[in-house]
């Protein structure tokens, strides 16, 4: 993937830096990998807003997405490198070898006419899966299960890769891209690789305008609010919070609150903390 910069023509285009999209060779859509989605705008079954600044934006359909990977031993072709709305991942449209046709995560250098399969006896090559069980240690891994036969659910975000560190047993010690290193169980499936689409990263929308264009809704700062809507409204001027720190609407205490349980059933997997980052590097926000 290469960005884009544009010239300053408009106030819009001053700071946007965009995709170029060069990486995209299918424009079509495939019949059958497509399907509708309600976008539900942050309402729940009343109509009552449950989930504030979401709401417009552009009509989208849902690719189908193979994150489970289960037609082992079946090879497939890359046949177009597809844009999805839904993420910031590129997805890779598959071939295979008995006629179906699905969709992965594209990972990074993946290239048209390229062979995958998945399968435990799978090559050691980019893009191809296989049971943690059966990757060498040090290698770069994507669209992580949690259950094995349930589907990648972790590392699935562009440029994202964690990576096998240790096996001992029955488990498999992964470092995420949170520097968290977690123990999975050795027969979950995972991708070789890293996920594409990495300069995702240096892309800036420019306006507004492009926010809404993606569903989301004007944020409004809690200091500019009047007490009744937020703990840090009210005063003469630009008033301090008033607080020892800052809060949500709802008063619980935000930027770097650790909401995670303490007796959660999953701690024991954790071997190491993600690390914690410091409020100036997360850019702290008036709520």
């Amino acid at each position: 993937m290469a960005i884009r910069n544009y010239r300053p023509i408009t106030p819009g285009t001053r700071t946007r830096v965009a995709s170029n999209f060069a990486e995209i060779t299918g424009r079509d859509r495939v019949k059958g990998l497509v399907v509708a989605k309600h976008r539900r705008k942050g309402r729940n079954n009343r109509g009552v807003i449950t989930c504030r600044h979401r709401g417009g934006g552009h009509k989208r359909l849902y690719r189908v997405v193979d994150f489970r990977r289960d037609k082992h031993g079946v090879v497939a072709k890359v046949a177009a490198i597809h844009y999805d709305p839904h993420r910031n991942a590129r997805l890779a449209l598959l071939f295979y070898g008995d006629g179906e046709k699905r969709y992965i995560l594209a990972p990074a250098g993946v290239e048209i006419g390229q062979q995958v399969v998945a399968g435990p006896e799978a090559p050691i090559e980019t893009g191809n899966a296989l049971p943690l069980s059966a990757i060498p240690l040090g290698s770069s891994v994507h669209n992580v299960e949690l259950y094995a036969g349930r589907g990648g659910q972790m590392v699935r975000t562009a440029g994202a890769s964690a990576q096998v560190m240790a096996k001992e047993g029955d488990y498999v010690a992964l470092k995420l891209p949170s520097t968290e290193v977690r123990l999975v169980r050795r027969e979950c499936y995972a991708t070789l690789g890293a996920v594409g689409n990495a300069e995702v990263r240096n892309t800036s929308l420019g306006k507004a305008g492009r926010k809404r264009w993606l569903g989301r809704r004007p944020e409004v700062r809690g200091s500019v609010m009047n007490p009744c809507d937020h703990p840090h409204g009210g005063g003469e001027g630009r008033a301090p919070i008033g607080r020892s720190g800052p809060v949500t609407p709802w008063g619980k205490p935000a930027l770097g609150l650790k909401t995670r349980k303490r007796n959660k059933p999953s701690n024991r997997f954790v071997l190491r903390k993600r690390r914690r980052t410091s409020k100036r590097s997360r850019g702290g926000r008036d709520s």
